[in-house]
């Protein structure tokens, strides 16, 4: 069976670190993309020559340019500028809107039957604009944030009540960002409501350090934004695809009357498998819960609007 083909465009920290992960479980050949002339080749070069010590037989190719992504099966954005301290993801906006539109017109001419995962900031408009500039059905453009946040989530709740990671199963929903979801409800701990194991006080501070997750890392780096969690996520994605898993996951997907929201990129579950979205679930939620995804809505749809005066 061919291998899969898998282009990550932008080699920093998050490119690079998915490219590694992608590498050692082999998911698919990768390639890795950068405008930075020679960097992409030398980090691509030195995945190669770790190949022999870790075991994996993955194809690794540096390039500058996108014939050398030509036909590939997924393509994963991470171009943009990273955040720095005190910036928030909407300050990305102007900058980040010009590199993705560019990205992904090389995109559809060179793989115009791949499907795109965004993880350039702000996601869900970064991932609105993907679309748009594409026109590629919605299962293909998918936005990498819920996996990330529920990791989060999962992290922390875990560190509260010092148990297994693999027994919590956090969920997550809407825009990625300060108006993000965590749902309380939803979110179990081998089985049981977080609710019932967590005192409210503490388990609304998981909550706030959730939503908060993003800068905190900025703020304690200095100098960057995050990369371990994000690409650990994209491969996770990336994986559930490949691989057929039909995976439930929440993730930005375009919701079309959907938990009422009408023609956005939002954070929702659904289920991943070789044509991308398979299908989004709809959770019945409460009067709260409701409430709380349409402010995200609300605050993603701003974002949007300001978009189609960019592009």
């Amino acid at each position: 069976m061919a291998r899969k083909k898998i282009t990550v465009v932008g080699a920093g920290n998050v490119g690079a670190t998915t490219a590694q992960r992608l590498a050692e479980k082999e998911i698919g050949d990768v390639v890795l993309v950068d405008i930075v002339q020679d960097m992409p080749q030398g980090k691509a070069l030195d995945l190669l020559e770790s190949g022999p010590v870790y075991g994996y037989d993955t194809r690794i190719t540096g390039a500058n340019g996108y014939e050398e992504t030509r036909d590939s099966d997924i393509v994963v954005v991470t171009s943009g500028v990273a955040r720095k301290p005190g910036m928030s993801r909407d300050d990305l906006l102007k900058i980040n809107a010009g590199i993705v539109k560019g990205v992904v017109e090389n995109v559809v001419k060179t793989s115009p039957n791949s499907i795109l995962i965004i993880v350039s900031n702000p996601l869900d408009a970064m991932t609105y604009i993907a679309h748009k500039v594409s026109r590629f059905p919605k299962h293909r453009v998918i936005g990498m944030a819920g996996v990330l946040d529920a990791a989060r989530f999962s992290a922390f709740i875990a560190m509260e009540l010092n148990v297994s990671v693999e027994n919590i199963h956090a969920f997550v929903l809407g825009g990625h960002g300060d108006t993000m979801v965590p749902s309380t409800r939803y979110t179990t701990v081998a089985g049981v409501s977080v609710e019932e194991l967590i005192p409210k006080g503490r388990l609304d501070a998981i909550v706030k350090r959730t939503r908060d997750g993003g800068a905190e890392i900025v703020n304690l780096l200095k100098t960057g934004s995050a990369f371990y969690a994000p690409s650990a996520a994209v491969v996770d994605m990336v994986e559930a695809i490949v691989k057929d898993k039909k995976k439930i996951l929440p993730c930005a997907a375009l919701c079309e009357g959907e938990y009422g929201i009408n023609g956005l990129f939002v954070g929702v579950p659904v289920k991943l498998g070789t044509k991308g979205i398979e299908q989004i679930f709809e959770i019945k939620l409460n009067a709260e819960e409701s409430a709380a995804l349409k402010r995200s809505a609300d605050a993603v749809k701003a974002l949007c609007e300001q978009v189609d005066k960019l592009l």
